[in-house]
């Protein structure tokens, strides 16, 4: 298994730069391992296609403004993406001036706020370094002066609408530089419908970071270095999703994220509560011990997210689906059209 056995050519006008006008009225394919049979839907139409008893578990991290623009002392602008930080003294980050920021070397942010380079870090593959701020650079001033960490590969400045669409309608605890995208699909009425149909919500949490969407540059991807993502599990989830289980109902992951949270924490054939970190990376191969089904994004050519579903579904026919997706003008990528995988 190579990196470029996940490659496809996608047409660029498929690579969504704006959310669908409404919240939850994006398109929705679904994919059934056990017949390969691919249906064309609408988000409105979830509810009717997950089976009865569904236990839905959705990553409920929220988005922090992690993107900041700063200045190095002779005026040299820079980017940053704060990733995270356990004192909001201390943070780490990736930049585009990373491997020219050695330790000692300082950047001036907004409202001149000072920071110093301390050490290089583990990113996953990429050039990661710590940093020191002089103050406190806390979730308000990153309300203030950062910008919504749209994705590379949306060509646009963040807008003051994607404060709102590139966040989840349920999101709480703060800590992701990127979104859990699948969970961008679901409005208050999609959620109210999925109730309504007795479907079970739980939520869980893993903080989004590198481990989520750095690109794999090893040829060979058992080479790739995962960085490692913060979760966590409340006890009241862990007994919702166990009880679940135990009731025969079947549990789908809300996203990558909530998958790989899952397959994190399941020990002893049940999820497990508590605070952990993961660098988990699942690729064709691996065998699943807690998620049935699957919700989730079209995911770029070559990347983890992609090895991923093709582990799900399997690989011809996560490929197979594509191309019909190609074919039929499915938006792909976080702002993009979603597949349920049955």
């Amino acid at each position: 298994m190579k990196t470029r056995d996940f490659y496809f050519d996608l047409p660029r006008e498929l690579i969504a730069q704006r959310p669908a006008a409404v919240r939850g009225r994006s398109r929705l394919m679904s994919l059934r391992r056990a017949t390969g049979e691919i249906g064309h839907h609408v988000m409105s139409d979830l509810p009717s296609l997950l089976p009865p008893r569904c236990v839905c578990v959705f990553n409920n991290s929220r988005v922090r403004k992690a993107r900041l623009h700063a200045a190095d002392e002779e005026g040299r602008p820079a980017e940053f993406l704060l990733l995270s930080t356990r004192n909001y003294i201390d943070w780490t980050f990736l930049s585009n001036r990373s491997r020219r920021a050695r330790p000692g070397r300082v950047f001036v942010f907004p409202e001149n706020l000072r920071a110093v380079v301390i050490d290089a870090i583990d990113g996953g593959g990429e050039e990661g370094l710590l940093l020191r701020f002089e103050r406190p650079l806390t979730e308000d001033y990153l309300e203030r002066s950062g910008r919504v960490p749209l994705p590379p590969y949306i060509h646009r400045h963040a807008e003051a609408a994607d404060s709102e669409r590139y966040q989840t309608v349920y999101a709480d605890p703060v800590g992701s530089a990127a979104a859990p995208t699948a969970g961008l699909h679901f409005s208050g009425e999609l959620l109210a419908a999925m109730d309504e149909r007795g479907l079970r919500r739980v939520m869980i949490t893993l903080h989004v970071g590198p481990g989520t969407f750095l690109p794999v540059r090893a040829e060979n991807p058992q080479d790739h270095i995962m960085h490692s993502e913060e979760y966590s599990v409340t006890k009241e989830a862990a007994a919702a999703v166990n009880r679940g289980k135990k009731e025969g109902g079947p549990l789908l992951a809300v996203g990558t994220t909530s998958l790989r949270t899952l397959e994190s924490a399941w020990e002893d054939g049940k999820l497990k509560s508590g605070n952990g970190s993961t660098r988990i990376f699942i690729y064709p191969g691996y065998r699943f011990k807690a998620a049935d089904l699957l919700f989730t994004n079209f995911h770029t050519p070559e990347s983890t997210l992609l090895m991923l579903v093709s582990a799900f579904a399997g690989k011809d026919l996560i490929f197979r689906a594509y191309e019909e997706a190609i074919r039929r003008g499915y938006r792909f990528f976080s702002y993009g059209d979603a597949m349920l995988i049955l």
